[in-house]
């Protein structure tokens, strides 16, 4: 049997995992105005249904959120007791914010930097924005998508 050859060797390219879409360039903005102070991080779950921080949670300086990119409201309403705002961007991306209470409706056209709603209080003892991000269905840190997470690099240990 003859040895594969590299046209029939069928891989993924980075271009199709999840992590694809933070690689490429711009990044996104905040959502908030600056400070950007980080109350709680994201926390990346065991398993689907574990425990963990599926976001992280900002301070809020203002009461205004703006859209960190362009999207379409995916959703906007009422999840058990917050109100919650959700856009969806290219390549299967959801960002979603809580406790904001808007006027846009789903299917409405966003724009990096439009605003986009308001923080009101309930979420934390502080007033702060949980701001999440979704990859096909799976949570990721918002982090990754504003560029301040540098790339993971695996460096030589000494035994």
């Amino acid at each position: 049997m003859p040895a594969p050859t590299l046209a029939a060797v069928q891989s993924p390219t980075p271009w199709d995992s999840p992590i694809a879409a933070v690689q490429s360039p711009p990044p996104w903005d905040w959502p908030v105005a600056a400070p950007h102070s980080i109350v709680r991080p994201y926390i990346a779950p065991a398993t689907p249904y574990s425990a963990g921080h599926r976001g992280i949670d900002v301070r809020v300086p203002g009461d205004v959120v703006f859209a960190p990119a362009d999207g379409v409201v995916h959703f906007a309403g009422t999840v058990v007791d917050r109100p919650v705002l959700s856009i969806e961007h290219p390549g299967g991306v959801i960002s979603s914010y809580e406790p904001v209470v808007t006027e846009l409706h789903a299917g409405d056209v966003v724009s990096r930097g439009d605003p986009i709603g308001r923080v009101v209080a309930g979420h934390c003892s502080t007033v702060c924005l949980h701001f999440g991000v979704r990859v096909d269905g799976e949570y990721v840190s918002p982090l990754l998508f504003i560029g301040n997470v540098p790339p993971s690099r695996l460096l030589p240990t000494r035994w």
